[in-house]
C-alpha cells in the first residue's frame, strides 16, 4: 500500500516529536555536565552553560579511582558476555537439534525460571557464594553467566529452529560429530543471534548496580555503576560529577550498539545469510 505525501509528512512529524521527547533529557544532561553546581540547580533552568567547563570531567574522574572501577566493569562485562554466548548457544543447540525424552518438559521448566524474580534467589545465592568464599570478589558476578540464561537460550533456540537440517546432514555425511557441527556449522550461522545476546548482556551487566552492591565490599572491586552511586550522599548529591561519569558510562554501550545494530536486526528477525 502506497502512502500519500501528506500521510508520510504526518508520520515523520510524529516520529520527530517522539524522538525529541526521548532525546531531550539526554541533551539536557549533556549540557549540564559543563555547568557549575550553582547553574545546575538554578531556577528557572537554562540549557546552555555560561562557560564550557571541560575540567568537570577530569575532576569527576579523579575524585575516585574510576580507572579501577572502569577496568572491573570491563572484566565483568567481557567475561559474562563470553560465558553467556558459549553456554547459551550450547544449550540452545541441544534443545533445537536433538530429540530426547522429556525435552519439552525441561524446556518449559527452563522458561519457568524466567518468572522467578532475582530478589527471590538473591539470599540463597549470597549464602552459596559466602560458603565458597567468593564474597568481595568478582566471581559472583562472572561465574553464573557460564551456566546460561533462560531468555538468551530461548532466543537462540528459536533462531536455530528456523535453520534447515540439510546443513547438519551434509556435515554428518562428511564425518563430523555433534560438537563439530555445533562449532563449525551453527556457530557461524548463529553470528547475528550471538551478537544480539552479547549486546543485550553487555547493556545489562554494564549498568548492573544491585549485584555489585550485594557481593562487593572493597572499593577496589567496585564497578562503574557502584562507584557512580557513591556521589549520592545522605544529605547532599554531587550533581555535576554524577552526570559527568554517567555520560562517560553511556559512551561504550552507544558505540557497541551503533557497530552491532545491523546484526541485532538480523538476530531478532532470525534471518540467515
Amino acid at each position: 500500500m502506497k502512502m500519500s505525501k501528506k500521510t508520510k509528512a504526518v508520520i515523520y512529524i510524529l516520529l520527530t516529536i517522539v524522538a525529541i521527547y526521548f532525546l531531550a533529557p539526554f541533551v539536557y544532561m549533556l549540557f549540564t555536565t559543563f555547568k557549575t553546581e550553582a547553574e545546575a540547580i538554578a531556577y528557572p533552568p537554562t540549557l546552555f552553560p555560561e562557560k564550557w567547563n571541560w575540567q568537570n570531567f577530569v575532576d569527576a574522574w579523579n575524585s575516585q579511582p574510576f580507572g579501577t572501577y572502569f577496568m572491573n566493569s570491563v572484566i565483568v562485562t567481557v567475561l559474562t558476555t563470553l560465558g553467556q554466548i558459549l553456554s547459551c548457544s550450547l544449550v540452545a543447540y541441544g534443545f533445537a537439534r536433538f530429540n530426547f525424552k522429556g525435552k519439552n518438559i525441561l524446556f518449559m521448566i527452563l522458561l519457568a525460571t524466567m518468572m522467578i524474580p532475582w530478589d527471590v534467589t538473591m539470599i540463597p545465592q549470597y549464602m552459596e557464594f559466602n560458603l565458597l568464599g567468593w564474597i568481595n570478589t568478582l566471581k559472583p558476578l562472572i561465574v553464573p553467566a557460564f551456566f546460561g540464561s533462560a531468555y538468551y537460550i530461548f532466543l537462540m533456540r528459536q533462531f536455530l529452529m528456523g535453520i534447515p537440517k540439510d546443513y547438519e546432514e551434509a556435515a554428518r555425511l562428511d564425518g563430523a560429530n555433534a560438537f563439530q557441527i555445533y562449532w563449525k556449522i551453527f556457530m557461524p550461522i548463529l553470528k547475528p543471534s550471538l551478537i544480539l545476546v552479547g549486546v543485550l548482556n553487555m547493556l545489562t551487566v554494564w549498568n548492573d548496580y544491585l549485584g555489585p552492591l550485594i557481593f562487593l565490599q572493597d572499593r577496589s572491586k567496585y564497578t562503574l555503576a557502584l562507584g557512580l552511586a557513591s556521589f549520592k550522599g545522605v544529605h547532599d548529591t554531587q550533581i555535576i560529577p554524577m552526570l559527568c561519569i554517567t555520560v562517560i558510562m553511556i559512551i561504550p554501550p552507544i558505540i557497541i550498539f551503533i557497530i552491532a545494530q545491523k546484526y541485532i536486526v538480523e538476530g531478532t528477525s532470525g534471518s540467515i545469510k
